[in-house]
């Protein structure tokens, strides 16, 4: 190889092909081994606006976690309770209910058996969407789940402090008070 071919090649040129031997580098984009490299500076700025989208990166993703738990958690109580309105406006009757199935006591059984059967259908049905009756007589009363009425001296000493008698009964809804329980307590 002559000077001439040596000087050329090192330029990256073949004069006998008529092209840059580089050129298909240059054009995919890769970089020249002679081109400068970026400078540390630059690099460590890269580098820390990458550590902030990761940063930002992480809490909208652990904040739409949080959103879509909250989401579901109020969707399930909504459905739990979707039912609420209804169900405390049957309560008056399931209390008419209760009332006329102790007058039924004296009734004749074939009657007192239908009547019995359908108070007993509707408590089975509110039963099943969830509402529980709250017991109530002879506990400890609680004035988280107890509306006092009166109190009454105790007719025995273990009933002070605790529910002598249950004038309206509380009610639960899938284990959230709907009614509270009104009372008679000994004291």
């Amino acid at each position: 190889m002559t000077e001439k071919d040596k000087d050329m090649q090192t330029n990256g040129q073949d004069e006998r092909a008529g092209f840059d031997i580089n050129a298909d580098e240059n054009a995919s984009g890769s970089t020249h081994l002679n081109d400068a490299l970026p400078e540390e500076g630059e690099l460590t700025k890269v580098q820390e606006e990458l550590d902030d989208l990761r940063r930002k990166y992480l809490l909208l993703n652990a904040d739409f976690d949080n959103f879509k738990k909250r989401n579901a958690k109020e969707r399930l109580e909504l459905i739990n309770t979707a039912n609420k309105e209804v169900i405390v406006s049957l309560l008056e009757v399931l209390d008419d209910a209760d009332r006329a199935a102790k007058q039924l006591e004296t009734a004749d059984p074939a009657v007192r058996d239908g009547v019995m059967l359908v108070f007993n259908k509707l408590r089975n049905t509110l039963q099943n969407k969830g509402l529980k009756p709250m017991e109530s007589l002879h506990e400890e009363f609680n004035p988280d789940l107890h509306e006092a009425i009166t109190e009454i001296p105790a007719p025995t000493e273990e009933l002070k402090g605790k529910v002598v008698d249950d004038l309206q009964k509380g009610y639960y809804l899938n284990d959230k008070i709907i009614r509270h329980a009104r009372v008679v307590v000994g004291k």
